[in-house]
């Protein structure tokens, strides 16, 4: 399973047969030199209706067919906006999509888009792919109950690192420690002035004081699992 981090929060995973797409900003977002008129996933995965996660969305799926699984304001949202495979999901449920599934977790946060449609609530996702397990924290407090979910057998985790919006480092290395993870991937940092955060010192942190390793990718790098 090969793994691509285009910035900020957006990541594609491909097992040699399926693409997926994470909350895909790469219109607007400095960080990458992607154009997303070239890809073409076979399903996209959605955290929240905030325009920096949302991003591309609709011009991809509706391109390409892409299923967008989503919570269910989202999902319902990118229906009426002409995505026709849309598959709604909600904090404790598992939706499938071509070459495995996400289940739906909490996540502390605000979701909404900026002209106030698609009101509803944030969530991470457990994504089963490719035969790993990946947590996408998506846009998040640290929370107490992210030690449950280092229950589901975690390989990676994917969290937010660049505070103000969403837990920073110390707290997102604290997360690293109850999720029990053997992988640590920080996002979420660096894309405008509010979230300036330095990856490597977050690296020597976790390598310090927990069992994890930090896999810091720069934009567009691709690593495999």
């Amino acid at each position: 399973m090969r793994l691509t981090y285009f910035g900020h929060s957006a990541f594609q995973l491909d097992d040699g047969e399926n693409t997926v797409l994470i909350d895909p900003f790469i219109s607007g977002n400095d960080l990458t030199n992607q154009d997303p008129s070239a890809l073409s996933p076979g399903s996209i995965l959605l955290t929240h209706a905030h325009d920096d996660h949302v991003g591309d969305t609709v011009a991809i799926a509706t391109r390409c067919g892409a299923a967008v699984v989503a919570t269910f304001e989202l999902a319902n949202w990118a229906g009426s906006q002409g995505v026709s495979d849309v598959r709604p999901g909600n904090h404790g449920g598992t939706v499938a999509f071509p070459g495995g599934t996400a289940k739906f977790t909490p996540a502390w946060h605000t979701s909404s888009r900026s002209d106030w449609s698609a009101p509803g609530v944030p969530a991470g996702l457990v994504v089963r792919f490719g035969g790993k397990t990946i947590y996408f924290a998506g846009d998040t407090a640290l929370f107490g109950d992210m030690a449950l979910i280092a229950d589901e057998g975690l390989d990676v985790a994917v969290l937010p690192i660049g505070d103000t919006f969403t837990m920073g480092p110390i707290d997102a290395a604290r997360a690293v420690r109850m999720l029990r993870v053997p992988v640590v991937i920080p996002c979420h940092y660096n894309t405008f002035p509010p979230i300036r955060q330095d990856p490597e010192s977050f690296r020597t942190t976790v390598e310090t004081d927990s069992a994890s390793r930090c896999l810091v990718l720069a934009p567009d790098e691709t690593t495999g699992f």
